[in-house]
């Protein structure tokens, strides 16, 4: 956080911090940015619909003050992108069906992202089984643990499953 309260940064771009502090990062995206592929579900951090990536680790953006995150960076979902070429994992959900409504989809992807990078860094989950491994694996269980904050009423998990396992096969160990 800078010390002048100065912009949060989404997507690469400046974005002034809101006067009021009770204003969530959620609602800054939405409202302030315009930014509406962010999703507002339960609004309480119980579906992660409003997963965003900020310095490439997820955050559930009904639960962030917006004000914690100046001088910070945030990846929302319409960021993922490179021009008109959508993300692997983007491409990948599409091809194995990772969504049926798509109300929850820009926070499943951006969950994956940010767990995914957990991966690499060897942190652990509920189910990792060797706790010294210099990365944990991801295997179905390991990934269905790990994305298990993400919701989907749809039930389209394993879409959901194969689209991130298909394109993060290879990163690990």
């Amino acid at each position: 956080m800078t010390e002048d309260g100065g912009p949060v940064r989404i997507n690469g771009s400046p974005v002034a911090l809101p006067d009021d502090p009770r204003v969530s990062l959620l609602d800054l995206l939405r409202e302030q940015a315009g930014l509406h592929g962010t999703k507002k579900g339960c609004d309480q951090g119980a579906c992660g619909a409003c997963t965003v990536l900020v310095d490439g680790q997820r955050v559930l953006s009904c639960l962030a003050l917006a004000v914690q995150y100046a001088g910070r960076e945030v990846v929302t979902i319409e960021g993922l992108s490179e021009g008109d070429t959508p993300h692997p994992l983007q491409r990948a959900f599409v091809e194995h069906e990772g969504f049926q409504c798509g109300y929850c989809t820009p926070g499943q992807i951006c969950s994956a992202l940010g767990m995914m990078a957990e991966v690499e860094r060897g942190v652990p989950s509920y189910v990792t089984a060797d706790l010294g491994a210099a990365t944990a694996g991801l295997d179905g269980d390991e990934l269905r643990e790990r994305m298990s904050g993400n919701l989907c009423r749809c039930g389209a998990y394993n879409g959901i499953a194969d689209a991130v396992a298909e394109t993060f096969a290879g990163r690990t160990r």
